[in-house]
């Protein structure tokens, strides 16, 4: 057999290549540039300090500890607490987030008066300040003199106003604010996803006789299958990173409560009100933001794998 030989790629060819690429090339270059500096940079400097222990410029040089800080990580209670606090926290925007936005999603994609101006209003939190949103919550929430209760109390719904942002109640309280927040994002994705049904589709099973709900749940629901897929990536991800919604509202309080992990490990690089930490700790909150990005990217791996399972079995 006689072995294909490739012949070798001229010098001008290349160049040309080259040259035909080099506009792309320069159009991607900031992105790439960016993306370094302010994402891949940051991820290094981090896994670095997780083996110092160092506590920021003016407090002496970085001391080289190992693994002592991501050993620290699994012996602290606090921790783990805000681990079950930051799964409580997700599942519970996630199981009110989507189905909220897909039933506004089904009622605002008919064409009628006024639902392009409803859908612009259910919109603009997502776009809203996380310091405006949180202030305007906690004077809504506040004990005292806060619209919530004063209106129960006026309804007769309570005698006594109630502490929202107490131990007992505090989580809900940001849960709640988390859905205002971030219902209209995917509220438009669902809107999008509607869109792209065809009108044949739905005509074809009305007349086989199929009736809304049927409709809803054998036609409608399969086909947005691929946004809400999405969808379910998105708000994944997003509900382990959310931190500025409990900065805002209760700092990570009471009794750390309502502490999610990435609050945690911030809190470490730059201490917070509410919290127990006085100083910086670089080091630990390296280790702390390590552990919590893997138990992220775990959680992200596992859906996706359950998706293609899923995929494959249908």
């Amino acid at each position: 057999m006689h072995k294909k030989i490739t012949p070798p790629v001229s010098s001008e060819k290349l160049k040309r290549s080259i040259k035909e690429n080099v506009k792309s090339y320069s159009l991607l270059l900031p992105n790439l540039i960016l993306f370094i500096a302010f994402s891949i940079y940051p991820c290094i400097w981090t896994l670095k300090y997780v083996f110092y222990r160092y506590g920021g410029i003016g407090t002496g040089e970085p001391k080289f500890v190992g693994m002592d800080n991501i050993m620290r990580v699994f012996r602290d209670e606090v921790y783990w607490k805000t681990v079950k606090n930051t799964f409580v926290y997700a599942g519970a925007k996630i199981l009110f987030v989507i189905p909220l936005a897909f039933l506004l999603a089904l009622f605002l994609n008919k064409k009628r008066r006024g639902n392009g101006l409803l859908q612009s209003v259910i919109f603009v939190p997502t776009i809203m300040s996380s310091a405006v949103m949180g202030l305007v919550f906690y004077l809504l929430f506040n004990v005292y003199n806060g619209q919530i209760n004063n209106y129960l109390m006026d309804w007769n719904i309570i005698k006594q106003p109630i502490n929202w942002l107490g131990t007992d109640n505090a989580m809900k309280t940001v849960i709640i604010t988390a859905v205002w927040g971030g219902i209209g994002n995917y509220m438009v994705y669902f809107i999008a996803g509607l869109q792209r049904i065809s009108e044949e589709a739905l005509e074809s099973a009305k007349i086989d006789g199929a009736n809304g709900m049927q409709t809803l749940w054998y036609i409608t629901i399969p086909m947005l299958g691929p946004i809400l897929k999405i969808i379910l990536m998105l708000s994944i991800t997003a509900a382990f990173n959310d931190m500025s919604n409990v900065m805002v509202l209760t700092e990570g309080g009471p009794n750390y409560s309502t502490m999610v992990m990435s609050l945690y490990g911030y809190q470490f690089f730059f201490p917070i009100s509410a919290g127990s930490i006085v100083t910086s700790q670089y080091g630990y909150g390296a280790a702390v933001s390590t552990v919590s990005a893997a138990i992220a990217g775990a959680v992200t791996i596992i859906y996706l794998f359950v998706s293609k399972k899923l995929d494959e079995v249908y």
